[in-house]
């Protein structure tokens, strides 16, 4: 002990100027967006290398569940590809396929996933090289994961749905009602749908989808279906749990949705703002 306490007296002035190194390191950082942006992005490059071999083995052990999947899915687009031009609108999970352009889908492995904190985030491992960029839809094969919020070059970093920040338009398959999606923090695999009229009708097992009412989500994409609903204290809208698609507790790779018309459209709502 008392040598602890000699080598911190002797070396006193070089611990004081490295704490307040880092004091001012982290005031710099939390307090100049522009900063922030590339600690942030820093952050991503070393930590994707860690979490991608750490992904890669994840992935080996995997491999039978993953190819369990990857074969229902191929069997469902096979039969909605058996059914082409007739009414696929009774299936429980919307092909993202069907959609039309200008939406482009970019395929991307989950490097981490967090679930179990106020605030989750994922990584990916596809960045500003594969043209994705930050305001971009994240999907499955199942329905909706999260935006991206931060990318590096390699690398991108996603808001979950299960994020005390999130909001995201969505609305009933049935009619053009629609609220945001928002997370409690409770249930990983429930989130709440906000703001819906009480005009609404709704029931147990409906379907919740995007309602294509933003530049960043086509219409149509899944969500979940309504497990549970309630009046507001305002008794003018309801609040919905919704039970997602997806297992958000086990995602192995996902789609960035790209639509390339969004800066068309930005700037159409950007001339209508100024008038």
């Amino acid at each position: 002990m008392q040598q602890i306490i000699n080598f911190l007296i002797r070396n006193k002035n070089s611990l004081l100027f490295l704490l307040l190194l880092f004091l001012s390191l982290v005031f710099t950082i939390q307090s100049h967006s522009y900063h922030k942006s590339k600690f942030i992005s820093s952050t991503n490059f070393l930590t994707g290398g860690i979490y991608g071999w750490q992904n890669s083995v994840s992935q080996y052990f995997g491999l039978r569940s993953e190819n369990e999947r990857l074969l229902a899915e191929n069997e469902r687009l096979r039969n909605l590809l058996s059914t082409y031009g007739k009414d696929t609108s009774k299936a429980s999970v919307i092909d993202t396929i069907s959609f039309p352009s200008p939406y482009t889908f970019i395929k991307a492995d989950v490097y981490r996933n967090d679930y179990s904190k106020r605030d989750n985030y994922l990584l990916l491992n596809k960045g500003r090289k594969d043209s994705i960029l930050p305001d971009m839809g994240v999907i499955t094969d199942r329905g909706i994961v999260g935006i991206v919020e931060n990318v590096s070059a390699g690398y991108s970093r996603v808001i979950s749905i299960l994020n005390s920040n999130s909001s995201i338009n969505a609305g009933l398959k049935k009619s053009n009602q629609y609220g945001s999606l928002v997370w409690d923090g409770n249930d990983p695999n429930v989130v709440q749908l906000e703001t819906i009229p009480r005009q609404a009708l709704l029931k147990i097992g409906d379907t919740i989808i995007t309602n294509g009412r933003s530049t960043i989500f086509p219409k149509g994409i899944a969500v979940g279906t309504i497990l549970d609903y309630e009046l507001d204290q305002s008794q003018n809208y309801y609040t919905i749990d919704v039970k997602l698609f997806n297992d958000m507790t086990d995602l192995g790779f996902v789609y960035v949705i790209k639509n390339n018309e969004k800066e068309e459209i930005q700037n159409l709502l950007d001339v209508d703002n100024e008038q």
